[in-house]
């Protein structure tokens, strides 16, 4: 193995992305140096390089980015003993320290590189029929909407749901709405491809916002019934009035969505005279994970339509002006070092 190897490196301080040669880590105690084979390429990515997004432990002023990763894992550290050389793993987006949760490629470095490092007890086995591709993006682009849906949302097999924004984290949402019974499920995207792709991943049906005949369409595709929980996946400020319109009594809206937009609450009252409720939602448990990639080793999920393209690890910054542009309407571009 070479002493350099290439990063996707983000310099914080400049607001700078270039793919570097840096040194290949060295694992020490505890940890797991793992050959990357697929890495995700996710809005939160974006943001980071273009500030929106700023890490809250970062040490340094760089970092490497990618906290969704597969790969095997190459070399051991001192005193692992629940992995082995060659193991098909991906990596937990982040973990605890001393109480406080670090993201891996924020607050440390990522996978967008040929190696990455990993504590020992980030690593999740993945069965051999589960390509890297697929795997990858589990941590996060599914294991966000899937915490949302089962955890803060708290759907209900057969209550009426509402999807607004059917990009990486919506199209997977509703995928696992379909697969814990949630009927009907709602989609609503102002891209015709987008409301196309939400058909298609088990939507009932899928609605433009923008249109005016909005909220009679809504009626007739729930046969009447308000919304038990709308899901705002888009981080809009009018996706949440609209959202929040069509809850019914004890209506969940979930936010998803990230966006530094004042929230509005138009009609307070009946927000209070319905006992409506907002709920903020950030990533997963480590335990969602797990639960993710046992489902699809069952054959209860499949994410093979979730990759819509992949870039070589060099390419890194041609996958994030296509990820930004949304050119092809994709849910997620993968890289390949």
């Amino acid at each position: 193995m070479t002493a350099t190897m290439l990063a996707g490196r983000l310099d914080v301080t400049k607001g700078t992305f270039a793919v570097e040669e840096v040194p290949v880590p060295v694992p020490g105690p505890g940890e797991v140096l793992i050959k990357v084979e697929a890495a995700g390429v996710c809005l939160s990515d974006v943001h980071l390089i273009d500030g929106t997004l700023k890490p809250f432990y970062l040490p340094g002023d760089k970092v490497t980015l990618g906290h969704e990763v597969a790969g095997t894992v190459h070399t051991l550290g001192e005193g692992v003993t629940t992995a082995a050389v060659g193991d098909r793993v991906l990596l937990q987006a982040g973990e605890h320290r001393g109480g406080v949760v670090f993201t891996r490629g924020v607050d440390y470095d990522g996978g967008w590189a040929e190696y990455s490092l990993a504590t020992a007890t980030t690593l999740v086995p993945i069965p051999d029929e589960l390509p890297f591709e697929q795997a990858c993006f589990i941590p996060d682009a599914v294991s966000t909407p899937w915490a949302a849906i089962t955890a803060t949302g708290a759907v209900r097999p057969a209550e009426a749901v509402g999807v607004w924004g059917v990009g990486g984290l919506g199209a997977h949402g509703v995928q696992l709405l379909r697969a814990i019974g949630a009927f009907p499920i709602v989609a609503v995207d102002p891209l015709p491809a987008a409301r196309e792709r939400a058909l298609a991943f088990g939507a009932d049906a899928a609605l433009d916002p923008l249109d005016p005949g909005f909220a009679a369409q809504l009626r007739e595709a729930t046969g009447g019934r308000p919304l038990a929980a709308a899901f705002d996946f888009a981080g809009a400020a009018a996706v949440r009035e609209q959202a929040m319109a069509a809850l019914g009594e004890r209506g969940r809206l979930v936010l998803v969505g990230l966006t530094d937009q004042p929230l509005t609450i138009t009609k307070g009252t009946m927000v209070s005279f319905l006992r409506q409720e907002i709920r903020g939602h950030y990533g997963s448990q480590s335990q969602d994970v797990i639960d993710l990639v046992a489902l699809t080793r069952g054959g209860r999920l499949d994410f093979s339509r979730s990759v819509s393209g992949t870039f070589p690890l060099a390419d890194a910054a041609k996958a994030v002006e296509a990820l930004e542009q949304k050119a092809g309407n994709p849910i997620r571009l993968i890289l390949k070092p």
